[in-house]
């Protein structure tokens, strides 16, 4: 079906139409498709609230709860800009719809159970219900799940829309809080503690999505205090309701909500609001068994509530002594469970806005000391009495069995009984066991008595007294032999000091010699460092040196317990991070078996569904056909058409009596058509006997017709005639009339249409010359035009000219600049050529001297050789670097031999030969490149 085109009056127009023809599920896909159209998106709320109010009416009556979510989400996006009052409408409009269908349900489901109850006063048989089964009756459950449970599911379906709709929007914040507290009501109303849970589940989640998506728009702000107090109003409903389902867990968690708002909220809640978080606590932690928090709670309560009454006032005293003395904080055994126990009620006892958890000395004491017994009623003064301050063994249990018979007659205070058992059972024995070594089970038994129901056995005596051993609370042996108890005796025993906010008589051996000895040690070492001095020094030495011993090791044991705590850290974190994966593969495996657990059950749960199904149809129709066979029995009956006995009526079934009933109608059928094939007979010839007798008179009359048609023409035309003259002569009159004014009315149209030539001739002229000066003032125009632009063109040949000629000269003058920069170089370069020449020349000088210089020395060295007495014939050698200037071989050692030469000669040798060299460039001489040196040769 194409959506609706126009105005919204047209849209709703059709769906009424559609909706008077019965055809409800077509008004719907036509709203519905008018409401999903883009162009709707731009509309305004005003506009769009009628279409969408009657959509969502048609939803209901349809029970089409997704076509619902998905039009109202885009109402939402289309109107939440302009108008937040439409979206409450419209959502408040769908709550009331379903709220209404779900009570018609209801009342039709309890109409159809009273209506089957035929006798008030009768008494349900096994028969009877056997019988209901058999027969089409429904019972109240079977009704209630055929006409209510649908709607309500279709009721919750539609809070948990709304609220998805509504949430994190600043704008319908008030809404959302109104539809949250409506889904609660809801819950209660119809005890729907799952759908309670999955609500809380979906509230939590919007919280946590409102802070993750703080920035987004339009969103809730936390920070502020009217949005806290609603949501502490919210949460404090939820906690309501959780206890009235008695849904202990989810009110817990409820707390948790609630103590984590007033955590995170920065005003100070109301003493109402405290008041009513801390009665919460108290109903829970007195479900859960947790006395110690309980009266924690009731403590709190009193504090912080000023609710100085005697009610108050008797539940702080006595939940305060109803909590056991004997429990987890003093195991004896493994310290774990102690300090889980300990880490539990730090935990709890944080949602009590405490620092710490409490004990029970500390709550009776502040209890006390408060003066909180002055508001109680006397049995409770008594009951602290007796318990606390009392030292009475032998009749305590006499004197509280009054106020436990007077505490057991209110049904808020019964709950308290057990509790106070146990703590009276303790006081017992801590006060025998200051009394007595050993004691009969008789004598005990005797002792501790109660009435019923709380009275105690034997069995749960011996029970009691072996948990406060295994919990360090007592040190009492049991003798079966001799029916016994007998208190410790050992003097060295460890004392047990369960007992310390007791009333006690005496002291315990084993704390008797603990504090002698105790004493007497603390004696002894005073006399000891009085007289004997060297060992006071001794001590003090020790204790010098063991305190530097200790600074020195500080410093180091630091570093080591920095080092062994990141160590632990690093493997901790690997732990968690090994547990996290372990745990999120255990629980994929968890979810795995579970998602196949349910698919298995489901499928069960089907099969059984509809085997059961299967046979209560197969039942039905059994049913369902002996009825009919009874009915349709009785009908042939009453009709007289067929006698059937009661015995022939057990051997007959249904299709049986229904063939013997068709046979009877179709006798009477045959009969029937056979009466009326005579009496159609009869009336067919009764028809053409009339028919016959009807011919001379249709004759007669159609002669008359015709002649009186005749008439009416000739009339007729007579009468036109007259018409069509009378015209005539009236044209006639007229054209003789206007025939006078003919040569008038030509002289005045001539006279006309010379002027208007005339006229037109001069402004033709006129137009002509305007044209022609105009054409003229053109054609001047161009003529100077082209002249312009022929004077800018040459002007502009003459510039370029003009700039080509400068463009040559500055090249020449940059051509000569260059030039005049190459022949500064140029002899720039040939004067450091000059100056290098000269510089090696001077080189050259000075090493030719040099030689010489040499030459001279070695030639005194020869001479002096001489003298010497080397011979005065032996030839004298030539200079050491005269052979190797003139290139000549150098002689051979004279006689054959080599000569001695001394040091000092062999010296000058090797410097003339070195110096004969070519200089380096490590020499004195600057390096000349091989060129230079050809040139100097």
């Amino acid at each position: 079906m194409a959506p609706p085109q126009g105005k919204p009056e047209n849209v709703l127009r059709l769906a009424d139409e559609l909706i008077a023809l019965d055809q409800h599920g077509s008004a719907l896909q036509s709203l519905h498709e008018t409401i999903v159209l883009k162009r709707s998106r731009n509309s305004q709320g005003f506009s769009l609230e009628p279409i969408m109010t009657r959509f969502i009416e048609l939803c209901v009556f349809l029970r089409k709860g997704k076509i619902a979510k998905e039009g109202l989400y885009m109402y939402k996006n289309a109107v939440q800009n302009t108008s937040v009052t439409a979206i409450e409408n419209v959502v408040k409009r769908f709550i009331e719809l379903a709220n209404e269908k779900v009570q018609e349900a209801q009342a039709r489901a309890d109409k159809i159970s009273v209506e089957f109850v035929d006798d008030l006063e009768a008494s349900e048989t096994p028969e009877s219900i056997m019988m209901s089964f058999v027969s089409g009756e429904m019972s109240k459950t079977r009704t209630d799940r055929a006409l209510v449970t649908p709607w309500l599911k279709f009721l919750w379906d539609a809070y948990r829309t709304v609220l998805d709709i509504l949430r994190n929007n600043a704008r319908l914040e008030v809404m959302y809080q109104l539809i949250a507290n409506s889904a609660f009501q809801f819950c209660l109303k119809y005890q729907r503690k799952t759908e309670f849970r999955r609500l809380c589940e979906l509230l939590r989640s919007h919280l946590g999505n409102a802070s993750k998506f703080s920035n987004a728009p339009h969103s809730i702000n936390l920070n502020d205090a009217e949005t806290m107090q609603r949501h502490l109003d919210m949460r404090f409903s939820q906690l309501n309701v959780a206890v009235e389902l008695e849904l202990w867990q989810e009110a817990f968690r409820s707390i948790e909500d609630i103590h984590s708002l007033l955590t995170f909220s920065k005003r100070a809640p109301s003493p109402v609001m405290l008041g009513n978080y801390y009665r919460k606590l108290i109903k829970i932690f007195l479900v859960c068994d947790n006395f110690l928090l309980h009266a924690a709670a009731w403590n709190r309560y009193f504090t912080f509530t000023n609710v100085q009454k005697p009610a108050t006032a008797n539940f702080v005293i006595l939940s305060a002594l109803s909590i056991p003395i004997i429990d987890a904080s003093k195991f004896s055994g493994p310290p774990l469970d102690a300090e889980d126990a300990k880490s539990k009620n730090a935990r709890l006892a944080i949602l009590l806005n405490m620092s710490k958890a409490p004990n029970r000395e500390a709550l009776v004491k502040d209890a006390v000391n408060r003066n909180v017994l002055s508001y109680c009623d006397p049995a409770i003064r008594d009951l602290y009495r007796i318990l606390e301050v009392d030292f009475h063994p032998l009749s305590i249990c006499k004197k509280l069995q009054p106020i436990l018979k007077k505490l057991a007659e209110n049904t808020d205070t019964a709950q308290y009984i057990r509790p106070l058992q146990q703590v009276i059972l303790t006081r017992l024995f801590q006060q025998l066991s200051q009394v007595y070594d050993a004691v009969s089970l008789k004598f005990v038994m005797d002792l501790a008595t109660f009435d019923e129901p709380y009275s105690c056995t034997y069995g749960q005596i011996e029970k009691f007294i072996m948990n406060g051993n295994k919990k360090g609370a007592f040190s009492i042996r049991v003798n079966h032999i001799e029916n016994s108890i007998t208190f410790a005796s050992d003097l060295f025993a460890n004392p047990v000091s369960s007992h310390a906010d007791a009333a006690t008589l005496q002291s315990t051996p084993a704390e008797l010699i603990t504090n002698q000895l105790s004493r007497i040690g603390k004696s002894l070492t005073s006399v000891l460092m009085r007289f004997d001095t060297d060992f006071y020094l001794l001590r003090k030495q020790q204790s010098e040196a063991a305190y530097e011993r200790a600074l020195a090791g500080v410093e180091q044991e630091r570093k080591a317990v920095v080092a062994q705590r990141s160590l632990l850290e690093l493997r901790r974190g690997q732990a968690d991070t090994l547990a996290t994966q372990r745990e999120a593969e255990l629980a994929a495996q968890r979810a795995l078996k579970q998602k196949q657990e349910a698919e298995a059950e489901a499928r069960r749960v089907h099969e059984e569904a509809m085997k059961r199904n299967a046979e209560r149809i197969r039942r039905e129709k059994e049913a369902i056909r002996i009825e009919e066979a009874k009915k349709l029995a009785n009908e042939l009956k009453a009709k007289g058409g067929l006698e059937v006995d009661a015995e022939e009526l057990e051997n007959l079934d249904a299709d049986k009596l229904r063939a013997m009933q068709i046979e009877q109608v179709e006798k009477k059928n045959r009969s029937m058509n056979e009466r009326l094939r005579i009496i159609g007979k009869r009336i067919d010839h009764l028809e053409r006997a009339y028919r016959r007798e009807a011919i001379p008179l249709l004759e007669e009359d159609a002669r008359k017709q015709v002649e009186e048609d005749h008439k009416a023409f000739i009339q007729r035309e007579k009468q036109r005639k007259e018409v069509q003259s009378q015209k005539h002569e009236e044209a006639l009159r007229d054209k003789n009339i206007f025939s006078k004014f003919a040569s008038y009315i030509q002289s005045y149209k001539q006279g006309i249409d010379d002027d208007r030539e005339k006229a037109y001739q001069d402004a033709y002229a006129r137009t002509k010359d305007v044209i022609e000066a105009e054409r003229e003032r053109q054609r001047q125009m161009i003529y100077e035009q082209k002249l312009a632009d022929a004077v800018a063109e040459a002007e502009e040949a003459a510039v370029r000219a003009e700039e080509e000629e400068k463009m040559h000269q500055r090249r020449e003058q940059e051509a000569a600049q260059r030039k005049a920069v190459e022949e500064k170089a140029l002899a720039s370069k040939e004067a450091r050529e000059r100056e290098q020449a000269e510089m090696n020349e001077k080189l050259e000088r000075q090493r030719i001297m040099q030689m010489k210089r040499e030459e001279e020395a070695a030639r005194k060295i020869a001479a002096k050789k001489a003298n010497l007495g080397l011979g005065s014939g032996a030839q004298t050698p030539p200079a050491v670097g005269a052979w190797k200037r003139s290139g000549a071989t150098p002689p051979p050692p004279s006689g054959g031999t080599q000569r001695y030469i001394p040091p000092r000669a062999r010296g000058a040798a090797a410097d003339s030969s070195r110096d004969s060299l070519p200089p380096s460039r490590s020499g004195r001489g600057a390096y000349v490149p091989p060129s230079k040196r050809q040139q100097q040769q």
